[in-house]
Formats: structure tokens, sequence, C-alpha cells
């Protein structure tokens, strides 16, 4: 069996934690949202607005956020998870003890910890951070379908050779997301997408996270 171009993408792309300064260049932005926009949605409402900054608009929206968030309890338009039990929670902290093994951050150093918890607002150094949001009305289902955008937006970015990072924690501050990036009401923040170009040689991109095997995943049914 050989490895179809689409599985190659999947094995390349991966979350970026450290970027360079240097902006993605419009007419690749361009590309990438473009292609995104092709992604699935019921009955083809296209639920997702994307909010994109670059330049000092990033610089700036990152500095407040980062300041809120050091002095002000999550306000999430969507319900965060209730917990992780299980593999679930096993999966999780494997994902954070192989990014604080990359950093040389002791489990008990808790200054260092909060540092990179902070980071996520900073959008890790990133020159452009995209925040989805979805239609109000359309619930748990406009959520889904900005899911999928976002998926699509990853691989589309990583076939034209930028880095990303999708990220739950900028939605945890939704309220004063909406505020900076004069998101209306109707919108519900879903997360954030980072982007820019690597910087390959800061320790913290040298982890990857693996994938559970296809059976733990999918229960496949017979006819019989």
């Amino acid at each position: 069996m050989t490895t179809t171009g689409f599985d190659r993408l999947l094995g390349q792309r991966w979350s970026c934690r450290a970027f360079l300064p240097d902006p993605v260049p419009d007419a690749v932005m361009r590309e990438m949202f473009g292609t995104a926009q092709r992604t699935a949605s019921w009955c083809n409402t296209q639920p997702w607005q994307v909010y994109v900054t670059s330049g000092e608009a990033t610089r700036r929206f990152a500095r407040g956020l980062t300041g809120h968030a050091k002095t002000h309890e999550p306000a999430p338009d969507l319900p965060m998870p209730a917990g992780y039990h299980g593999v679930y929670q096993e999966r999780r902290r494997g994902a954070g003890y192989a990014l604080y093994r990359s950093l040389g951050i002791r489990r008990e150093d808790r200054d260092a910890r909060e540092a990179q918890r902070l980071r996520n607002f900073e959008f890790f150094g990133a020159p452009h951070v995209a925040v989805v949001t979805t239609d109000r009305e359309q619930g748990v289902y406009g959520a889904i379908d900005c899911g999928g955008y976002v998926a699509n937006l990853l691989n589309a970015a990583t076939a034209l050779g930028v880095a990303t990072i999708p990220q739950a924690a900028i939605a945890m501050h939704a309220d004063h997301v909406h505020r900076c990036l004069r998101i209306p009401a109707e919108r519900l923040v879903v997360c954030a997408v980072s982007f820019g170009y690597a910087d390959t040689e800061h320790p913290v991109n040298g982890f990857r996270t693996d994938r559970a095997q296809l059976d733990d995943a999918v229960v496949f049914l017979g006819g019989d």
C-alpha cells in the first residue's frame, strides 16, 4: 500500500510554539484561507467568520490579551470540557509532559509552567492570529462546522509551508477578544489559529504528539 499525498500532508502538520517574526505574504494568506473556504458545512451555511490580525494589530492584541489573562478568570462563549478521565487524561498528560521536557521545565517549577502558559496569549510570537467565530443561532452544529474549517485551514497552511497552532486558550477569554476585535454579540468565539513561519531552532518545536491506533478510535460494524 502506498502513502497518498494527503497522508503525507497530515503527517507533516504539527503545532508550532515558537515563530519567526517574518510576516506571511498577503497572497499566501489569501490562498490559505481561500482553500479552507471550501470546507463542507451543514446546509452549506458556512457559519464561520474569521478575524485575522497582522503586524502591530497582532502585537497589540497579544499585549492586551496577556495582561487580561493574568488577572481575569476564563469567560468563554462555548462550554469548556467538564473534565478529562481515563485515556483522555493520559493523552492530555502525555502531550503536556512532552512539551515541558522539550523546554527543560520541571514539574515542580510552577513559575516556568505559568510563564509557558502565558505564551499562549502571546501567540507564541506568531506574526498573525486568526480568531474563528461561529453564528450563535447555529449552536453546537455551527461549532462543529467551524472545527472542519479549522482542520482544513491547518492543512492548507502546511501545504504552503506556513506553520500553525490551533488555540482553545484564546477562546477562554472570549469577553476580551470580543472587545479587542470588535466582534459582535451574535458571533461566538470558537478558537484561534496562530500562524507564521516556524523557528526551527527553538527546542519547543522539536517534539511531536502521537496518535491513537485506528482500532482505538473506530468501530467497524459488519453487515452480517
